[in-house]
């Protein structure tokens, strides 16, 4: 893709929203090179630019180098802008951030500090910033870390789905009690309950101004939603959302005020997207179970558009991550009547994964990714409009 082209689809965006020829077009924020880069999260802000970040490195949980590093793409640029420093734990790995503009226009960008090297002993960290929109580096005020504390009722929801999963108790010995078993005794410990929450996807807002944070764990292999109704001074944790491996929940609301959450599959096959439920503004949800679409252990991300339609970007395989595609939904999720792929290698030559999906005002949806061929990785940047993946 030229920047030219580029160029001349952002000044179309800036100029008028875009509503009549299907739209895609993409770029690397950064040329391809050798670390691991991944993790990206993207969000607009109220002058029109676009941030995003992600995490770099030598590895992941176990490379102490690795920190958040982010990019601008100023409203009118031809390309993103030089590479800076979001946040770095020095001696500890970085990862997983997930950008957010909360209703008083903040910047808040989540992210863990992973301890041991051991994603269960990851600290869930989170910055503030009011000056973001600016070149380099937002100017973070406020620094923190959130700390959960889920009690004895998340010991006995676990327990509970594990017991409508796992009816009758799999063939056990002394020495190596089921799965199941192993998960609700280690819920009856209080400081397992309370680390290694770890964050992927952009925060939910409800209308009543509820924020809601989807959080996985690796130590217990399920998911929960931290909760603020005071704008983020105080955030609690929900009741678990409980399955054979739901993990990193996008959350999107229908009508009627039902929450939905699709949620990576990090369990046995068949490897499908997993959905649960919640009817209590994101207290409590139901037991996860597969739906109809792919995952291979990979992470993806629903919105709600503005015109009341949703769309998913997720890997539409259950074998790897060559294959990414936006689906849209007409009926919250009851079906996904059309699909398009952004990306696709069937010889496995390229990677995309994990997105983080976004609308901006125009009406056009923004996609960052991590991004890998032969010659390095880097995290790619999609612009792409509902009618492109409608068009017949």
């Amino acid at each position: 893709m030229k920047f030219s082209s580029f160029f001349l689809l952002f000044l179309i965006w800036a100029a008028a929203p875009l509503k009549s020829q299907p739209v895609m077009h993409e770029q690397n924020i950064f040329p391809l090179q050798d670390k691991h880069v991944h993790g990206s999260s993207i969000v607009a802000c109220p002058n029109g630019d676009l941030l995003a970040c992600w995490f770099h490195g030598s590895g992941e949980r176990t490379a102490d180098d690795v920190l958040i590093q982010g990019a601008r793409f100023k409203k009118g640029a031809k390309k993103w802008s030089p590479v800076f420093i979001m946040a770095d734990t020095p001696g500890f790995p970085d990862c997983n951030p997930a950008l957010f503009i909360d209703q008083k226009n903040r910047l808040w960008i989540f992210w863990i500090a992973v301890l041991a090297h051991r994603w269960e002993k990851s600290l869930l960290m989170y910055r503030i910033a009011e000056h973001y929109q600016k070149d380099g580096a937002p100017d973070w005020t406020w620094q923190g870390v959130i700390n959960l504390k889920p009690g004895k009722k998340f010991a006995e929801t676990l327990e509970k789905g594990m017991k409508k999963l796992f009816p009758e108790e799999p063939m056990w010995a002394e020495y190596a009690p089921p799965y199941p078993r192993l998960l609700v005794q280690a819920a009856q410990d209080p400081a397992k309950r309370q680390m290694g929450w770890m964050t992927r996807l952009h925060p939910t807002v409800l209308p009543s101004g509820r924020i809601l944070l989807p959080l996985y764990s690796d130590g217990f292999n399920i998911s929960l939603v931290a909760i603020s109704d005071d704008l983020g001074k105080n955030w609690r944790a929900s009741l678990p959302i409980v399955g054979l491996g739901p993990t990193q929940p996008s959350i999107v609301g229908k009508k009627d005020g039902t929450l939905v959450a699709y949620l990576r599959d990090s369990g046995n096959p068949p490897f499908r997207i997993m959905r649960s439920v919640s009817k209590d503004d994101g207290e409590s949800w139901s037991v996860a179970g597969d739906t109809e679409l792919p995952n291979p252990d990979s992470s993806l991300e629903a919105v709600v558009l503005k015109d009341g339609r949703w769309v998913m970007v997720y890997n539409d395989t259950e074998d790897n991550r060559y294959s990414i595609a936006a689906a849209v939904s007409a009926d919250e999720g009851a079906s996904w009547k059309w699909k398009r792929h952004l990306g696709r290698a069937m010889d496995g030559s390229k990677s995309f994964a994990y997105p983080s999906l976004i609308q901006t005002r125009d009406g056009l949806l923004h996609l960052t990714c991590s991004y890998s061929e032969q010659g390095g990785a880097s995290i790619k940047h999609f612009v792409f409009s509902v009618d492109w993946v409608t068009q017949k």
